[in-house]
C-alpha cells in the first residue's frame, strides 16, 4: 500500500508538493494557496470531514475545486431509526451534490458499528457509498467489498488489511514533511507490498473457487 500524508486543509501546501497525492483533514476552509497547488499537480486523494454538518462541509469542500477522489464522513452507530434515516438523508444529498464530479463518498465507521451501518446501507441499496478503514475498525472483513481508502497512525498494525488484499492509499496524519517521511518509511518496512490476499476466497458469488491446473506462471515468478 502507498502511504500518503494527511494534513490540515489550512496548511500551506507548498512544502508538500513532492508528496502528492495527499489527504486533507477539513478545518472549515482551505489555505489560499491550495487552488494554485492543485493546478500545479498536487493531487488530493481524500478530504476527511469532521462530520458535524456533513452536507454543508462537503459543499464547502467542493466549492474550493480541490478535485478529491473521496470525501470521507464519520458514521456512528445509529442510536435509533431516526438517526439511521438522518444518515441516509445526508448520503442522498451528498450523492446528488457530487454527481458528475468524479468524487466518491466513503464512511469512516465507528468501531463496533460496522454491522449496523453496513446493514442500513444494504437495506437502502446505497451501493455507491464505500468505506474508510481506521485503527478503531473492529471488523474490516465486513467492509472489504467496498474498502476504498484508509487512515492509520505510526505503529498501526496493518496486517489484517493485508490479509484482505487491501493495497491502496493509506493516509498518515502529518505535521511536517520530515516527520512524515520517517514515519511512512517505518510503516513501509513493517508492511511490505502484498500483491494478493494471504487467504484467498473459497467461493465467489456462491460458487466454489476451483484451481485451474492449466494456468502456468511465467518463469520470472520462480526467480528469488
Amino acid at each position: 500500500m502507498r502511504f500518503v500524508p494527511q494534513i490540515p486543509s489550512t496548511s500551506d501546501p507548498r512544502s508538500w508538493l513532492p508528496f502528492a497525492p495527499l489527504a486533507l483533514r477539513w478545518e472549515g476552509g482551505a489555505h489560499p494557496d491550495w487552488p494554485g497547488a492543485v493546478r500545479r499537480g498536487l493531487a488530493v486523494h481524500a478530504v476527511h470531514l469532521p462530520g458535524q454538518s456533513p452536507v454543508e462541509e462537503a459543499l464547502e469542500v467542493l466549492r474550493h475545486n480541490l478535485g478529491p477522489d473521496f470525501l470521507v464522513l464519520p458514521a456512528a452507530l445509529p442510536a435509533n431509526r431516526e438517526a439511521g434515516f438522518r444518515l441516509l438523508g445526508h448520503l442522498e444529498a451528498l450523492l446528488e451534490a457530487t454527481s458528475g464530479r468524479g468524487v466518491k463518498l466513503a464512511l469512516r465507521i465507528e468501531g463496533g458499528a460496522e454491522a449496523a451501518v453496513v446493514d442500513l446501507l444494504r437495506q437502502a441499496r446505497a451501493e455507491a457509498v464505500g468505506y474508510c478503514w481506521h485503527p478503531g475498525t473492529a471488523d474490516a472483513e465486513l467492509l472489504a467489498d467496498r474498502l476504498w481508502c484508509g487512515v492509520c497512525e505510526p505503529g498501526t498494525d496493518l496486517q489484517p488489511l493485508q490479509r484482505l488484499g487491501y493495497r491502496w492509499d493509506m493516509a498518515l496524519p502529518a505535521e511536517d514533511p520530515a516527520t512524515f517521511r520517517a514515519q511512512a518509511a517505518a510503516l513501509e518496512a513493517a508492511h511490505p507490498l502484498v500483491l494478493f490476499p494471504a487467504e484467498l476466497p473459497t467461493e465467489i458469488l456462491g460458487r466454489p473457487v476451483v484451481p485451474d491446473d492449466s494456468v502456468v506462471l511465467g518463469r520470472h515468478w520462480d526467480r528469488s
